[in-house]
């Protein structure tokens, strides 16, 4: 792992995520979330105090970056469900089939290497009938900004920690055995080819 990976990289990403986009974005989403949960790329813990503090019984937390969880700000002893955090890659879930309610991911599709092994891993640990409640920034609808996505990518990800320009968040999602049922869709502001999103919820069909 290089210097810039190692140590400066965690800190963009903890920044990034959390921005006034990524924020609002979480607020929207997070309360969706109820039963036994797992975020899949919790970084920094963001999210933690967005959650519905009656919903919620139990969050597990999987990050790769353990150096990212230790930064957290919220106290988990004040949150009133129990948290676990697994360091760990999230195409292989160290839980059993049908174990969550809910799978949570913000900002993270993007960066996930093997995009279609992880959503088939979380479709296996979520219940028949269980919740994925994303907000992901993705492929444009617009024919100029795609194009430029696509050319920009293959630099953006070297940079970016394999984050991708150019996934299209629905297509992926259905194609992996979820039926998205509270989708939104928009620009935002910010960097134009980063401001498409795609948020709301999407259901593991049986």
């Amino acid at each position: 792992m290089g210097i810039y990976s190692k140590y400066i990289l965690p800190g963009a990403i903890g920044w990034a995520c959390n921005g006034g986009n990524s924020r609002e974005q979480r607020e929207k989403v997070i309360p969706l979330a109820h039963g036994n949960v797992l975020e899949i790329g919790i970084g920094a813990g963001h999210s933690l105090p967005l959650y519905d503090r009656i919903k919620v019984k139990h969050l597990t937390a999987i990050d790769p970056l353990e150096k990212l969880w230790k930064k957290r700000k919220t106290d988990l002893a004040d949150l009133p469900f129990d948290v676990e955090y697994i360091r760990g890659v999230a195409d292989h879930i160290p839980a059993g089939s049908n174990t969550y309610d809910t799978v949570v991911v913000t900002y993270t599709l993007c960066s996930i290497r093997y995009i279609d092994r992880t959503l088939q891993e979380v479709y296996r640990v979520l219940k028949p009938g269980g919740k994925l409640v994303f907000s992901e920034h993705g492929l444009a609808p617009d024919r100029g900004l795609r194009m430029w996505q696509h050319l920009i990518n293959p630099l953006w990800k070297r940079i970016g920690g394999g984050c991708h320009l150019n996934r299209d968040v629905p297509a992926i999602l259905e194609r992996n055995g979820f039926k998205p049922d509270n989708l939104h869709t928009g620009y935002l502001s910010g960097w134009r080819p980063t401001s498409y999103h795609y948020w709301g919820s999407a259901t593991r069909i049986p």
